[in-house]
């Protein structure tokens, strides 16, 4: 592994196993939802990629004295199948938009990031003795909870998993 792959966060399977073809791999892909699973798995194609992996995030709202803020994020993982080549290209997307209920109006900030995005979002219950020891979590959403599976599904098939940085899928 060179130290762009590293860069986009391209795997490739392990030696020995067999690419499946295009149709196949896009079953499988698809074959990850569930009842279970926080994310869906869908057709793409409508939206210029063949399958899209998405996860909406709805964070617990921030109260302070005089405002009420939630976040909601949507991560999303933007897939194309070459069959040439055995490969998926990926690329992550990420909206934020920020509600505050303010005095007397409805502001609204928005974010986004396009790449490769590791994200990682934490809210944590203190513990009885306020220092954070036996703590919980209440709320967590890491990224890699979603691509992970995908990952280990396209490598399982025999084909490369290429992160793409900048340009189209």
């Amino acid at each position: 592994m060179g130290l762009f792959d590293r860069l986009t966060g391209t795997r490739r399977p392990p030696e020995g196993v067999a690419a499946r073809p295009a149709a196949d791999v896009r079953a499988a892909l698809l074959a990850l939802n569930g009842p279970d699973v926080p994310y869906a798995v869908r057709d793409g194609r409508a939206e210029g990629a063949d399958l899209i992996a998405e996860w909406r995030v709805l964070e617990p709202a921030w109260q302070t004295y005089f405002a009420r803020s939630q976040v909601s994020r949507t991560f999303q993982v933007r897939m194309r199948l070459a069959p040439d080549q055995h490969e998926v290209r990926a690329v992550d997307q990420e909206f934020d938009v920020t509600w505050s209920a303010g005095a007397p109006t409805l502001s609204v900030v928005a974010r986004a990031q396009r790449g490769q995005v590791r994200t990682v979002s934490v809210r944590r219950t203190v513990g009885g003795d306020g220092t954070g020891a036996g703590g919980t979590d209440s709320f967590r959403f890491d990224s890699d909870d979603l691509k992970r599976p995908l990952q280990e599904t396209v490598l399982g098939s025999g084909w490369t998993w290429r992160g793409v940085i900048l340009g189209k899928l």
